[in-house]
């Protein structure tokens, strides 16, 4: 256990962010009854080689998670030209496969408890992933320095086809919404170097199509539901629009699963 900083600075960005603090080279979070399997799960990445990943500290005299601060600051929104080029968006995807690998070796404590936030419809073989895979959750000490995956809360049980589709969208930045929509024929073709990068074979990449809209529409009936019974943050994030855009996205890649087809196995 270690001792509460005093010197405590309080960091914003992302969607759920409320009491996270930076104390000196720690990050102190809100614990949950999942924090433990996520815990285990962090050691084994470190273990395994996979460093970007924040290191577990165990928990402080406040009762909340202490992870090691990861420098720089994460990609989105402001940062997100720093992956147009192909070399970088397919870092990310070569960082997401190093980690899926690791994380397939990982066996989860008996007594686990995963924050399970959305249903997996995805029947491929299970894995231990992220769930929130995305540049609001990367954060990057320079375009060439040290990238590490953070906020790990809704980790648990899923496939790795459930996990990419998230990052697919978010990385290619497979919308038609301004600033960050390109024309069809680059998203195709940055969908390939994200799938070529991550190394896809022929069945993963003809699964992956139809997981890529039915990803993000789960985000949409996620906001909706939750937003129903009034719970936070989602109810303000449905009343901010949050939901407007996951279904536009949702639909803008659902009518285009043959371009994201061709591009992939052609």
């Amino acid at each position: 256990m270690r001792r509460v900083d005093e010197q405590e600075v309080p960091l914003t960005g992302g969607n759920v962010s409320a009491g996270v603090a930076r104390a000196g080279d720690t990050v102190r979070r809100p614990a949950g009854p999942w924090t433990p399997a996520v815990h285990a799960l962090l050691r084994h990445l470190h273990a395994s080689g996979f460093d970007a990943a924040p290191r577990p500290l165990g928990i402080d005299g406040r009762g909340r998670e202490i992870l090691g601060h990861a420098p720089g600051t994460t990609l989105w929104p402001d940062r997100m030209d720093e992956l147009a080029p192909a070399g970088r968006l397919a870092r990310v995807a070569r960082l997401i496969r190093a980690f899926h690998d690791a994380a397939a070796t990982f066996t989860p404590p008996p007594d686990a408890a995963w924050q399970r936030l959305l249903p997996v419809l995805d029947d491929g073989p299970a894995v231990i992933g992220h769930g929130d895979i995305a540049p609001w959750n990367l954060v990057a000490d320079g375009p060439e320095g040290p990238w590490v995956l953070i906020d790990w809360d809704g980790a648990g049980p899923t496939t790795r086809l459930w996990d990419l589709a998230y990052a697919c969208h978010g990385f290619v930045r497979l919308t038609a919404a301004p600033p960050f929509g390109r024309p069809d024929d680059e998203n195709a073709a940055r969908l390939r170097v994200f799938a070529d990068a991550y190394g896809l074979d022929e069945a993963q990449r003809r699964a992956l199509v139809p997981l890529l809209g039915r990803r993000i529409r789960g985000m949409y009936d996620f906001l909706r539901e939750r937003a129903a019974v009034g719970e936070e943050p989602w109810a303000t994030h449905w009343r901010t629009g949050h939901g407007d855009a996951w279904l536009g996205d949702a639909e803008y890649i659902e009518a285009r699963s043959a371009l994201w087809a061709r591009a992939l196995l052609d």
